[in-house]
């Protein structure tokens, strides 16, 4: 999501394609996601659920569409899955006391904007003590998979001037709603 506000941003100010690519490309190297579920998906053309999990049970890692996750385990509790998803991301990202980020959590589907604050709510806590900045928090439900419950986190370090004033710019799309700053 936000590689496409990125790109959407550079167009919109009249950019020629290889300079939204280059933009967008810069963006793509600054985000990193992970996700975890607690359901599966139902796919509308196949009208079942592509896989089964437990109700005792969590796919971390796995993909929007239902593939496969990089581990199955028991569920845990939202402070440890937060802590989980977030620890995974920063040992990728490699990130700087005082690194400034965008944050997005998305619902997959099934997963109420209360339950994602209660995740969000660890996920501040753990950035706060590493003194990294959250400029930005996006939550609610922007990359969806019907009946699917859980949730996607999303750091966008916003390592530059330029993709700042892209991220902050107004966007008027069905799925994606941003005014100005």
């Amino acid at each position: 999501v936000f590689a496409f506000k990125i790109a959407g941003a550079k167009a919109a100010q009249g950019a020629s394609l290889d300079q939204v690519a280059e933009v967008t490309e810069r963006a793509l190297d600054n985000i990193r996601t992970m996700g975890v579920a607690l359901s599966p998906v139902t796919l509308p053309a196949v009208g079942k659920p592509t896989f089964t999990i437990g109700d005792d049970e969590m796919e971390i890692g796995m993909g929007i569409h239902g593939e496969p996750g990089i581990k199955r385990e028991k569920l845990h509790t939202a402070d440890e899955i937060a802590e989980r998803m977030t620890k995974a991301i920063l040992d990728d990202m490699n990130l700087e006391k005082g690194s400034k980020l965008a944050v997005m959590l998305n619902s997959l589907g099934a997963t109420p904007l209360e339950e994602l604050m209660i995740l969000y709510n660890k996920i501040f806590d753990i950035l706060k003590e590493k003194e990294i900045e959250v400029y930005k928090v996006y939550a609610g439900e922007f990359a969806t998979s019907m009946e699917m419950t859980g949730a996607s986190l999303t750091f966008f370090n916003l390592a530059d001037k330029e993709l700042v004033e892209l991220l902050d710019a107004s966007a008027q799309t069905p799925f994606f709603k941003q005014l100005p700053k």
